[in-house]
């Protein structure tokens, strides 16, 4: 049981009904809507997207950005991402889950819209979910409940669970528009003593506008078109003929974290678990990864072949990388409103940085992409494990990497002659490819597309253990004994 039909919650419910475990997905919302607040896709996202066969269809109905304008100027280039995606794109979130409930419900996940959460119980054998929908009371048991149901997570509530944290900025007004005069950039950060704006193009016609005043009207005052459009005007000098707005909202941005994304049963993704605030477009990109990371434990669980801690480790990995986003954008967010005389002079000098110290722009790239994210290897087990998977060419078909994953199955890369490459049986929960490059070391790779172990140069016979450990660690799986003995030949 899913709770929650965002981004996080519909690419969480089409993966584990590709895996083959049923699904159904509560919606307090009784329609869609075509109002939100992401905007942008991130490369590591697009690779995730990639590798579910949606990317493509995404980034033909956005818009592709290879650099970000940040403080006048534009400074931070992206086209050097180690990627197949080195941009970014924008693209409203409602596109995003419309290209994602597709796909779940395709794959036979089921939508319930119009049913609100009104309470969630556990035991020893699964969850109890309560719901109200048009007046009328129901009951839902699942083996396992996920709360994706945002900052203000009723599941998260039920569990006991706190959101300690902090208001980082109030009163932040969002907008969509049309510009009269388009500004000559796609995506673009502004900021002065007075305030900030940031400005994002979907390609249709209509922006994503983002306004803070200093002077910090109540955050229950309606928000007016005059007043998103003076804010830009005083951030930029212009406001772009600002008019025919679709949508005026102001909100309160948060940086918060639960203590643990798992309580029993019960577990929390995407804004549930973590909130940050704007600045990089981390959350629903942060969101995504969780779900990527969540959906297979959760199947090899339910389907019975993961091992004691497998489930758990969803928490060991992805609460740590919610801090350090949380981290991250909270810092951006101080260097776009910081008014002491330190942070302007940072603003002031970062493009000129970006543009002439390679490695200082690569770097941030890397973080506000989601490239930079690793995990912990396996105790004993050497990196690359725990990194991100590249996409490298296959030989034959399918032709990438990221292609290749796309059955929802982790996959061994490795040389048609090399030992290792008996070690998986036909029909199990591997599949086995052939790398372009025959010198190429065999590494095996998580259905999230990081790396659960690879080969390094000692002994053949250390290698095959190596990988006995990993199949039955990860997969649950193990060679059969005549593969055994010829690996230990």
């Amino acid at each position: 049981m899913v709770v929650g039909a965002g981004p996080t919650g519909l690419l969480l419910a089409g993966d584990l009904c590709a895996r083959g475990v049923g699904c159904t997905v509560l919606e307090r919302g009784a329609h869609g809507s075509n109002l939100s607040r992401a905007f942008v896709l991130h490369a590591r996202s697009l690779e995730q997207l990639d590798a579910r066969g949606v990317a493509d269809e995404l980034i033909a109905g956005g818009v592709v950005i290879r650099r970000m304008r940040l403080f006048d100027d534009p400074g931070l280039d992206l086209s050097r991402l180690p990627s197949r995606f080195p941009f970014v794109v924008s693209t409203p979130q409602y596109n995003t889950e419309n290209v994602l409930e597709d796909r779940a419900v395709g794959l036979g996940a089921e939508i319930v819209r119009g049913a609100e959460v009104v309470g969630v119980r556990q035991d020893d054998q699964g969850v109890l979910v309560d719901t109200r929908a048009d007046g009328a009371a129901r009951t839902w048991r699942a083996r396992f409940a996920v709360g994706a149901d945002g900052v203000r997570s009723t599941v998260r509530q039920a569990v006991g669970l706190p959101f300690p944290g902090r208001s980082a900025v109030r009163s932040v007004m969002l907008a969509d528009v049309r510009l009269a005069e388009p500004p000559p950039w796609p995506l673009a950060l502004h900021a002065t003593e007075e305030g900030f704006s940031f400005i994002a193009s979907y390609g249709d016609g209509w922006y994503r506008v983002i306004a803070w005043d200093r002077r910090r009207p109540p955050g229950d005052a309606p928000v007016t078109l005059a007043e998103v459009a003076d804010v830009v005007r005083r951030a930029t000098g212009r406001d772009f003929g600002m008019g025919d707005a679709r949508w005026l909202s102001r909100f309160h941005s948060d940086e918060r974290q639960v203590p643990s994304y798992r309580v029993g049963r019960v577990l929390l993704a995407g804004d549930a678990a973590h909130v940050h605030s704007p600045a990089g477009g981390q959350g629903m990109n942060t969101g995504l990864q969780d779900a990527a990371n969540l959906a297979w434990r959760l199947a090899a669980e339910v389907q019975g072949w993961a091992s004691p801690t497998l489930l758990d480790g969803y928490d060991a990995e992805r609460r740590p990388v919610g801090r350090a986003v949380l981290r991250f954008s909270g810092a951006l967010l101080s260097l776009a409103l910081g008014s002491n005389r330190r942070t302007r002079a940072i603003r002031a000098v970062l493009p000129a940085v970006l543009r002439g110290v390679r490695p200082v722009n690569d770097r941030l790239a890397m973080a506000i992409s989601g490239l930079a994210v690793a995990y912990p290897p396996p105790e004993g087990v050497p990196r690359p494990a725990g990194r991100r998977a590249p996409d490298i060419p296959l030989a034959g078909e399918p032709g990438r990497l990221y292609e290749a994953l796309r059955g929802g199955r982790f996959v061994l890369v490795v040389s048609p002659d090399d030992p290792a490459s008996v070690a998986v049986r036909p029909g199990g929960r591997v599949d086995r490819v052939a790398p372009e490059e025959r010198r190429r070391p065999a590494m095996l790779v998580r259905p999230d597309g990081y790396i659960a172990w690879a080969a390094d140069k000692v002994h053949p016979g250390a290698r095959a253990v190596g990988l006995r450990a990993a199949l039955a660690a990860w997969c649950g799986e193990s060679p059969p004994a005549s593969v055994r003995r010829s690996l230990r030949a």
